[in-house]
């Protein structure tokens, strides 16, 4: 059994991290640490858990009881929490936040894409989970980094549910400005632009074209709906051939020949694809649910990966449908 703790746990990653740890048949929660919460109990700010928990927040840190810890702290706490604390050796890490994904030799951390770093995360002791915009941007263009196919400008429009930008409330996350609305945010400078652009990197060192981001929040609660598109002259076939054999053996990225609706993947960890040729232009559809693939669900599999366990463990998730 993996016993886990988690710092941060009154936001809404937390909340589905907490769901998802209770439900797993390989895991415990042996605390949940929220300093402005200590003594409540935690289905009473997680309305969704009533009758499936009984834990309480506590203000303790008992690192000595614990496998793994799960970093849910708001961007920029995470790397002062770690600074601040000793870690035992035998506790491995997984942070949530911003803070470490970004390669840097003042730091351990890993980056956490099962579909790019999946050999490197299972050796690892640290796993920055990537940001939700990063996760499906990536996902959507990373076999054609592979293949070296990334040759020209990315055109990226995204659009958000309201729980991406967390459970602060703000005036653009209110309910009467958001419902039947719509608006753009953070064009061109989006925060997970240099997460992207790394690990395409990766894959294809010779890219370095821009990556024109236009990020836009929607009038809905959870789910990123991608659209990509590049230029590209190489046939359909051959570039579903592509997406297909780079996915084939990884548990939750598909290939659909179909033009699906986000439906098909909220409340799920699935990231769905969807390709189509427009003479040279090759658009990419991609999408996930931004608080379970984006950020929860991907800190298990990653979880999963650092233990040893068969990676669609505890993730048997199914969307709600209509």
């Amino acid at each position: 059994m993996i016993r886990t703790g988690i710092i941060g746990g009154a936001g809404y990653t937390a909340g589905e991290l907490i769901r998802l740890l209770i439900n797993h048949p390989d895991a415990e929660i042996v605390f949940v640490n929220s300093s402005s919460n200590a003594g409540n109990r935690i289905a009473d700010v997680h309305g969704g858990l009533f009758g499936e928990t009984d834990l309480v927040f506590t203000s303790e840190l008992p690192f000595d009881q614990i496998d793994l810890l799960f970093l849910c702290s708001a961007h920029g706490d995470s790397k002062v929490f770690m600074e601040s604390h000793a870690i035992p050796e035998h506790v491995k890490v997984i942070d949530l936040s911003t803070d470490y994904r970004i390669k840097s030799d003042t730091h351990e951390f890993i980056y956490g894409l099962p579909e790019l770093n999946r050999r490197a995360i299972c050796k690892s002791r640290y796993v920055a989970n990537p940001g939700c915009f990063a996760t499906c941007i990536q996902l959507g263009v990373l076999p054609l980094a592979k293949h070296l196919m990334l040759n020209s400008e990315l055109h990226v429009n995204a659009i958000t549910g309201s729980t991406g930008a967390g459970v602060k409330p703000s005036s653009t996350t209110h309910f009467s400005w958001r419902n039947d609305n719509i608006s753009i945010y953070k064009p061109f400078t989006h925060q997970h632009l240099e997460e992207i652009g790394q690990s395409l990197h990766q894959l294809q060192n010779s890219f370095n074209s821009r990556i024109n981001f236009i990020p836009v929040r929607g009038n809905f609660s959870r789910g990123i709906f991608a659209t990509i598109y590049t230029d590209c002259k190489v046939s359909l076939s051959e570039i579903t051939r592509i997406y297909e054999e780079y996915y084939d053996d990884h548990s939750f990225t598909f290939i659909t020949d179909r033009n699906p609706d986000m439906k098909q993947v909220v409340n799920t960890n699935k990231c769905l694809i969807h390709l189509e040729k427009h003479g040279d232009k090759l658009l990419i559809i991609s999408m996930i649910d931004n608080l379970l693939k984006g950020a929860s669900g991907q800190a298990v599999h990653n979880m999963n990966l650092l233990f040893g366990l068969e990676e669609k463990v505890g993730l048997h998730l199914k969307p709600t449908g209509f």
